[in-house]
């Protein structure tokens, strides 16, 4: 296996012991490396430690979700990956549709059909933050629109323009969505559309918490905060 990732962190597992396991794989020849998806900043840099302190394999790469909706990763996440020298493979460049262009108002999001009957919380726009990304979706549309680039196109042009970001992971269902958001590779946005960005949703911001897919167990577990 080229690249094996822990997909969540896990709170009832040591990570030394997790980064042990991990490094009996690569050397015994069936991972060539790993890494860690969702994790935050400080458990990167946890897992560095753990890995130097234990003679372990070091992480390599992060795999964070990573939009113009959801930017909180800029604040931590990515600048420590960038400190450690990681490779990092972004997903969820369309914000799991809203920034498809399909989106421009809550009629055009069905409750009770696909994703948004499956994560209904990231979709109702009767949602605070939801109704925060609607209101992003169509501000977007504006400078998107100037400067004649699809919206899809400014928002994957978007991730790949933040020096830490090694890759882009796409997700589409089908070939012809696939091929729509090729056309775009090519596309750079310029530092007046960068900053219109940043008017519409400021760095590091995530629009609605729950996108970034990870809670802490501090934050979901009362009996934690009340011990």
């Amino acid at each position: 296996m080229d690249l094996y990732q822990l997909h969540r962190p896990d709170p009832l597992t040591d990570i030394d012991e997790t980064l042990g396991a991990l490094s009996d794989f690569v050397r015994a020849g069936k991972v060539r490396a790993v890494g860690t998806s969702t994790f935050p900043a400080e458990l990167q840099v946890e897992a560095q430690w753990a890995a130097q302190r234990g003679g372990h394999v070091r992480p390599g790469t992060e795999q964070p979700p990573y939009s113009v909706l959801a930017r909180g990763a800029e604040a931590a996440l990515l600048p420590t990956a960038q400190r450690y020298g990681h490779g990092v493979l972004v997903w969820g460049p369309l914000s799991g549709g809203w920034l498809s262009g399909r989106i421009r108002s809550a009629e055009d999001i069905d409750l009770s059909a696909g994703r948004a009957a499956v994560e209904r919380h990231k979709f109702d726009v009767g949602l605070p933050g939801n109704a925060r990304k609607l209101a992003a979706v169509r501000a977007l549309t504006e400078p998107a629109g100037e400067a004649g680039i699809a919206l899809r196109h400014l928002a994957t042009a978007f991730v790949r323009t933040h020096p830490a970001v090694t890759s882009v992971l796409l997700g589409p269902r089908t070939g012809e969505q696939l091929e729509t958001l090729l056309a775009g590779t090519e596309v750079t946005l310029s530092a007046d559309v960068l900053d219109r960005i940043d008017e519409i949703v400021p760095p590091g911001t995530n629009l609605n918490p729950d996108d970034f897919y990870y809670t802490p167990p501090a934050l979901a577990d009362a009996a934690l905060r009340r011990r």
